[in-house]
């Protein structure tokens, strides 16, 4: 077994590729490539697919002096931030993301948190179920309340960059399903 140097997930010694500037285990970027690999394969479940990148890239922050790390941490804890504490479809939340790129130098680099409630070793052995859905959303919401030390932060660096006006969630389009 192995902890994996970004979330902290212990799993099997694996031998595999890995994200080239989020740090991870081998067998931890496969457990992420199967929530995605079920999420691309069903339209119902590609509605938690940004939740799935957006979890899985603040919990393997990268170097600080990584310039794309800690951009990479910025924007996806933002997005996190605009599905989870103030919810938003996830196409607005990407779109809104897509503004906010043009800003991704002004951030800093963020202290991650020393533990991580739950990771994607939680989510992925329901890939694909009639669980994968919640079990992502449950994941994403515990990592977003594990950065709760860079919460006002983040809320602040969105406030002040935030160009398009953000509409209210219409519950029928939830990701919640």
């Amino acid at each position: 077994m192995e902890r994996c140097v970004g979330c902290g997930a212990v799993l099997p010694v694996t031998e595999g590729p890995v994200h080239p500037y989020m740090r991870s285990s081998p067998a931890c970027f496969a457990a992420f490539n199967t929530l995605i690999a079920a999420e691309y394969s069903s339209g119902k479940l590609l509605e938690v697919n940004r939740l799935t990148v957006d979890t899985w890239a603040v919990q393997h922050p990268g170097s600080p002096e990584d310039r794309r790390a800690v951009q990479s941490v910025g924007l996806h804890l933002a997005r996190l931030m605009l599905q989870l504490a103030s919810p938003h479809p996830p196409r607005e939340a990407n779109a809104v993301m897509l503004d906010f790129a043009r800003h991704k130098k002004t951030l800093r680099p963020l202290k991650p948190p020393t533990v991580f409630r739950l990771t994607a070793s939680d989510a992925a052995p329901f890939a694909g179920s009639s669980s994968h859905a919640s079990k992502v959303r449950d994941w994403a919401e515990a990592t977003w309340l594990d950065w709760s030390n860079e919460h006002r932060y983040i809320r602040a660096w969105v406030a002040e960059r935030c160009e398009r006006p953000i509409a209210p969630v219409d519950p029928r389009t939830s990701i919640t399903a």
